[in-house]
């Protein structure tokens, strides 16, 4: 394992120069005046024998505390605005030695559950010992007050993984790489780390969240592998494809597929072909032929996730329907008093459809009685004493679910519940779930891999009822399982299109069905939204920057103002996109600012998080039992155990500053991200700076977000551009010829 460089001990008398011409300073580290976990880039307050004041230094490295020793080469320089500074060109620090040092060393926050007064206790009782304590007599921890075998665990873990995670940052810098992930690799090789990322750089591409394949290829440069080796060329072509399913694709034509690569990896097409027959040979990917018979190439997971699926769906579809037999048309009276009202024939239809097929598809947009179907014949089962299991992509089209049902739904996630003892969920082929009928709402959001964990876990007896909105984006992971389901023509479908009356009073759905036929939304003449003409405006404004400013002021004191909202709990920022002015990631900075602009905080990843901020998990996490999607408020923040804690719906989750990539502010997100959930005020804003993303499925979705008012605000160009581009592009799947076969 590689070692920190550091000295056995400072010297005695700090040298000022040297014989290779470099100035020298040596000293205590008081203070870091900053340091970027990105680049390692730092401004450090060094107390240095012979300057009365402290020394400013900086220079590039890894991790520094106040409280370390420091040995510095470089020069000294005047900089215009800050005065005299001692520009490094290397740095190298060591555990301090002096009592002093110890403490503010321990106490700066560096090692999770010691913070200043655990870190006074710590040296007042061991003194200069106390890392030798810590790592080899940690029991003698017990004899401090306050500290039990529970933190003293902590403490000893906590440390242990502190030297793995510098050892490794100081590898990554070495390589010229940020050292911002150096937890999550620690996290996920542990100890074995650095040996696990030098016999192949390009694991960091496949299992780090965060780094991307050009990060790992820089590495993999540095450690003298080839720009043509066979290695890098296999990594390049797993890397490609992996990247196409962030576009949709379950599979990529062979030969798209090696012109990707070539351009990426900038090497002869002869060594990318090998290195596709080789992971071929190998089982990495799977060849197959779309319906044109041109060969196209799968990464292995979702080949198998499509093909057994398809023959999952397809027997479920066979055998008898587990509802008693029935007279239909009796019981359709019997829902209808018990609903109070009368279905419509299309209604009647699919209510008789789900009684006697066992898969079934209900899809419709806003406003056309999907959820009436749902419960009309959710009372017709459970009259009949079926057990029904009601599921849905995220917790909050769960939540929805379980409000419009007056059942309990699941995420898809919980429904499975995920085993973190085999890192696998409790329920699949083996040892399938316990219901008679399966419920699977907000189902276009569902993509193949998800899809399969979930039909492979459902008993072959049983009926499942699939609910969505095919003219909504599709799933933000690969295939379009909704459409490929219909598509298929093998199972029954019950297509929703008339509004009803109580919907068409409302403007968001009437216009949210004129954007589907290509038609331009309407919206009031009016400046400012007024509550009593209508629930959905349009606010214009051409000037970028001025958007952004109108719209942090539409959040902040508009709507609050004549509605009497919370901003943050009530109104929800729906972008296209991530960048730019108009984007989520500047609007999320922007309203932080303005919402929630005082505090403590902690910067992580370019975020700053404090308590009160409303953020996103971007990631599923099973252990957490967190998922993709889910929005939270940060209720906590403790700097000595180095954490925060988010509440999610009714529970609360805690995690680690090093964590925080998985969090993301929320106050505005992505159409995409919006998917499966309602909010009471919506506010979009949509200009032509959002050109490549402006199509008709994207304006559609995030103006079905939308409950009590939607607010689009931008240009009129840029809103006939996105209702007249219906054009989204076809994802690249076999599902429905699967499906058909």
């Amino acid at each position: 394992m590689l070692r920190m460089p550091y000295p056995q001990k400072k010297p005695a008398q700090p040298p000022s120069g040297g014989g290779d011409g470099k100035d020298r300073v040596t000293g205590t580290v008081e203070r870091v005046t900053f340091h970027s976990e990105e680049t390692g880039f730092a401004v450090m307050k060094v107390k240095v024998r012979g300057h009365r004041e402290l020394v400013a230094v900086v220079g590039t490295i890894p991790t520094i505390s106040a409280g370390e020793w420091l040995e510095a080469e470089g020069r000294w320089h005047i900089d215009p605005k800050h005065g005299q500074q001692f520009k490094a060109d290397h740095l190298r620090t060591t555990h301090p030695d002096t009592r002093e040092g110890i403490e503010k060393y321990l106490g700066s926050g560096l090692i999770k559950g010691i913070g200043p007064v655990y870190a006074q206790k710590l040296v007042s009782a061991f003194g200069k010992d106390v890392f030798d304590v810590i790592d080899h007599r940690s029991a003698l921890l017990l004899k401090v007050e306050g500290i039990g075998p529970t933190r003293r665990t902590a403490i000893k873990e906590a440390w242990a993984e502190h030297k793995v995670v510098r050892e490794i940052m100081t590898f990554l810098l070495s390589h010229g790489v940020s050292t911002a992930r150096a937890f999550r690799i620690y996290k996920t090789y542990g100890e074995k780390a650095i040996e696990t990322v030098m016999s192949d750089p390009y694991c960091l591409a496949r299992d780090i969240r965060g780094i991307g394949f050009k990060t790992a290829d820089q590495i993999a440069q540095r450690m003298g592998i080839a720009p043509d080796s066979d290695l890098r060329a296999r990594a390049g072509v797993e890397y490609v494809l992996q990247e196409l399913t962030q576009d949709g694709h379950c599979a990529y034509p062979r030969e798209s597929l090696m012109e990707e690569a070539v351009k990426i990896l900038d090497i002869p097409t002869e060594i990318v072909s090998a290195a596709i027959d080789h992971d071929l040979e190998q089982g990495r990917v799977i060849a197959d032929h779309d319906p044109h018979g041109e060969p196209i190439i799968y990464l292995r997971a979702l080949y198998q996730a499509e093909t057994v699926f398809a023959e999952d769906m397809r027997r479920l579809a066979e055998g008898a329907h587990p509802c008693p037999p029935i007279d239909i048309e009796k019981a359709i009276e019997w829902v209808q008093q018990k609903v109070k009202l009368d279905l419509a024939p299309t209604q009647k239809d699919a209510v008789r459809q789900a009684a006697r097929s066992k898969v079934m598809i209900i899809t419709g947009g806003p406003g056309v009685g999907k959820t009436t179907i749902v419960n009309s014949i959710l009372k017709i089962f459970r009259a009949k004493k079926l057990k029904v299991a009601l599921c849905a992509p995220t917790g909050r089209a769960a939540k929805r679910m379980s409000e419009t049902t007056g059942m309990t739904a699941k995420t898809i996630h919980r429904l499975l519940e995920f085993d973190p003892a085999t890192g696998q969920f409790k329920h699949n082929a083996d040892r399938k779930l316990s219901a008679d009928v399966f419920v699977i709402d907000e189902a276009s959001m569902i993509d193949i891999s998800l899809a399969h964990q979930l039909v492979r876990a459902i008993p072959r007896r049983a009926a499942v009822i699939w609910v969505g909105d095919i003219d909504q984006l599709p799933s933000v992971g690969p295939g379009t399982v909704l459409r490929d389901l219909i598509d298929s023509g093998r199972f029954s479908v019950c297509r929703l299109t008339e509004v009803f009356r109580q919907a068409a009073a409302s403007a968001i759905i009437t216009n949210a069905h004129r954007v589907n036929r290509g038609e331009l939304p309407l919206a009031p003449d009016k400046k400012e939204p007024d509550q009593a003409v209508s629930d959905f405006y349009f606010i214009h404004q051409e000037d970028p920057d001025e958007a952004a400013a109108r719209l942090v002021r539409t959040v902040k004191e508009s709507l609050p103002r004549r509605f009497g909202l919370d901003p943050i709990e009530h109104i929800q920022v729906i972008t296209p996109m991530q960048r730019g002015v108009l984007g989520a990631r500047a609007l999320n900075q922007a309203l932080q600012e303005a919402l929630n602009p005082r505090g403590d905080y902690v910067e992580r990843f370019g975020y700053k998080y404090r308590i009160g901020d409303k953020v996103m998990q971007m990631v599923n996490d099973y252990q957490k039992d967190v998922f993709n999607g889910d929005i939270g408020r940060i209720t906590a923040l403790d700097p000595d155990e180095r954490s925060l804690r988010v509440r999610f719906e009714h529970r609360s989750v805690e995690y680690d500053f090093q964590e925080l990539d998985e969090l993301s502010l929320s106050y505005a997100i992505t159409v995409h991200k919006s998917q499966g959930s309602e909010y009471p005020f919506v506010v979009i804003p949509i200009h032509t700076q959002h050109y490549i993303l402006l199509q008709r499925n994207l304006l559609y979705t995030a103006i079905t977000r939308g409950k009590k008012m939607v607010i689009l605000l931008g240009t009129p160009k840029a809103v006939s551009i996105a209702v007249k581009n219906a054009d989204s592009g076809r994802r690249i799947t076999m599902l429905r010829e699967r499906l058909r076969q």
